[in-house]
């Protein structure tokens, strides 16, 4: 396949993707959509020698566990070029934009998963690639598929999601429509009709949804959901009741060292720093990756990369070797717990600054020894983070933030609770209210 364009899309987007180059204040973006997260050693190196040659040396992990490159330059068609040669484009132009589906950074691997669902993923992605309606759906319409591992991002909204479980000893999958696995599902299927299932959603949300109803929660906002699944019942048989409800697991399981399946195995989880890499850092991870792991990386949609298949002996050197590269491989560094946004360097729409305003704001947080899960937005697009973290920032000025915490009460960002703060008067803040009792 070459890097010509694709025809012009029913639901047409501005959001990058390998083909469309979208500019930005820093130059071009192009988004790299990776099946699973995965990505092998050499195709890591490929886009660390894009990036270097024909971009500004900025490579970023996204929220959806892919990666894009920044500030690229004129040589659009060499570096798209470069990247397909290795691999990591889509099977047809036009499926680029649809090849959204969301696994667990520990698929296959984890050790609570029900089953390993890289298999139906590959076949959920051939198929919409493939068959030429499915073309029709927005770049933003995205799929997630949970095999109910402990490493799991559950808190991102979906257009419609399926998640795993066992009853009476069979395995099924959950479902559900514009939400995320810990909400009630629609219904559950048996799990060899997870493919299916997929298939008549999607087909039924294409016959239903005007071009301007992009993603599942618009066309449910005028067509109601009981009709939707009465109608997809004619398609698909599931049961509407399964009585299911996901279970999750505390704590940072996508950073530092942690078991596999497979005994004396482990993957280690390290973030590079508001989720930005340099050339020089992925081409050392993906090293280690050679020498250490099997030759693989995954991202996250923690804007952070997993080495898995290390041996447990090796687990203390990898991480030293990672934070050599400069990634973090400690859950409680400030910075490990921060999201950032491009900020008003690389977009029209940022208000400040915010990469620089986040790392100065951790290391307030790390003298004060808190780690607290932090983002900061440029604008209310809210572009870095899919889910709403515990405590927002919104830039409304440079250098000025309004300051939101999470409640499940309230809409967008939360509860509003300081307007047009300086970083420092947000850490003196922040750090007194840690010491009162709230968890953030």
């Amino acid at each position: 396949m070459n890097s010509s364009q694709p025809s012009s899309p029913l639901r047409p987007s501005a959001c990058p993707g390998l083909l469309r180059i979208v500019q930005a204040l820093d130059g071009g973006i192009c988004r790299i959509k990776l099946s699973g997260g995965a990505i092998d050693a050499q195709q890591a190196v490929a886009v660390a020698d894009a990036a270097q040659r024909y971009a500004g040396g900025v490579i970023e992990a996204t929220n959806r566990a892919n990666l894009q490159i920044r500030g690229i330059g004129s040589e659009t068609a060499a570096l798209i070029d470069s990247l397909l040669a290795c691999g990591l484009g889509p099977s047809n132009a036009a499926g680029d934009d649809v090849r959204n589906l969301m696994l667990s950074p520990a698929a296959g691997i984890d050790r609570h998963r029900v089953f390993d669902t890289r298999p139906l993923a590959e076949r959920i992605l051939a198929t919409v690639q493939r068959h030429e309606h499915f073309h029709d759906l927005s770049a933003k319409f995205a799929v997630q598929l949970d095999g109910g591992e402990a490493l799991a991002m559950l808190e991102h909204h979906h257009d419609l999601w399926l998640s795993a479980f066992e009853q009476d000893g069979e395995r099924r999958l959950a479902f559900g429509l514009a939400g995320c696995p810990t909400d009630a599902p629609a219904g559950s299927v048996a799990l060899d009709k997870g493919h299916d299932t997929v298939v008549a959603v999607l087909e039924l949300f294409l016959e239903l949804a005007s071009p301007q109803q992009t993603r599942m929660r618009h066309l449910l906002a005028e067509h109601p959901i009981d009709d939707f699944l009465a109608r997809l019942a004619e398609r698909a048989a599931f049961q509407s009741h399964c009585g299911w409800q996901r279970s999750t697991q505390p704590g940072a399981l996508h950073i530092g060292a942690h078991p596999q399946i497979e005994a004396g195995i482990v993957y280690v989880g390290a973030v590079p720093p508001l989720g930005r890499l340099d050339p020089a850092m992925l081409r050392g991870v993906a090293r280690l990756a050679g020498e250490f792991g099997d030759g693989s990386l995954r991202f996250t949609p923690w804007q952070s990369l997993l080495l898995p298949n290390v041996r447990h002996e090796h687990a203390a050197q990898v991480i030293q070797r990672l934070e050599e590269l400069g990634l973090m491989c400690n859950p409680d560094q400030s910075l490990a717990r921060m999201i950032a946004c491009t900020g008003s360097s690389g977009c029209g729409k940022g208000q400040a600054e915010t990469k620089g305003d986040a790392r100065q704001l951790a290391a307030l947080l790390q003298r004060q020894g808190q780690a607290l899960s932090v983002h900061l937005s440029g604008c209310p697009r809210s572009c870095a983070a899919a889910h709403v973290a515990p405590v927002t920032l919104l830039a409304v000025a440079p250098g000025r933030y309004d300051l939101y915490f999470r409640d499940a009460a309230q809409p967008g960002f939360g509860a509003l609770h300081a307007h047009h703060l300086t970083i420092d008067a947000v850490g003196a803040l922040l750090d007194a209210r840690s010491r009162s009792p709230f968890d953030a």
